[in-house]
């Protein structure tokens, strides 16, 4: 198994470098491998077994590779991507089901139920309790101008920011425990108004 891991992270390096447009400033392959880093982190700490880390890893890897095709609805395009890439690679039935579940988890907004889908949604928020957060608040700024024709003044965005922190809730004993301190530094640090 964790030969599937290393085939797909190599895969998905590739794939990602190639295809994903110079344009996606916040859902790049940088995401990508913070996104893996992350479930590592928050799956150790969920207690996960070795089956379940390679899940979630599967999952991180694989959760944004639509947006090579698409910006809305990517996630159906990365789940096609993922089934047909472990379909080929010989797994399990259910395997594959575990791993486009939490590739669905992380639609928004996120309906986690399994454990597994907790880890992959906390994951992909992680950046929320990042200490260089603006940085990724800038990015997704600019994707969604570009992407969605979504424009902003900076009061707007300030109001946009502040209640999705305010709002946004970690599902895992670690996102709530641990994440949500950090993210609650940021809120301050953006002085938003609960």
């Amino acid at each position: 198994m964790d030969n599937l891991v290393e085939a797909v992270k190599n895969y998905m390096i590739l794939f990602l470098s190639e295809n994903l447009p110079d344009d996606l400033y916040f859902h790049n392959i940088g995401h990508t491998y913070d996104v893996v880093d992350a479930v590592c982190e928050i799956g150790l700490q969920a207690g996960l077994s070795e089956e379940e880390m390679h899940i979630v890893q599967v999952s991180a890897w694989f959760h944004d590779c639509g947006y090579a095709n698409t910006y809305i609805g990517h996630e159906d395009e990365s789940k096609k991507l993922a089934k047909l890439f472990l379909d080929n690679f010989g797994c399990e039935k259910d395997f594959t089901e575990a791993v486009l579940k939490c590739i669905e988890s992380t639609k928004y907004p996120p309906k986690p139920t399994s454990l597994l889908e907790k880890v992959m949604c906390d994951a992909d928020m992680y950046h929320l309790a990042r200490a260089n957060y603006s940085k990724y608040d800038k990015a997704i700024r600019r994707e969604f101008e570009i992407y969605l024709g979504l424009v902003y003044t900076d009061e707007e965005w300030q109001t946009k920011n502040c209640n999705f922190l305010i709002h946004h809730q970690y599902y895992t004993d670690y996102g709530q425990k641990v994440l949500s301190k950090f993210k609650d530094v940021n809120i301050q640090l953006l002085q938003c108004q609960k």
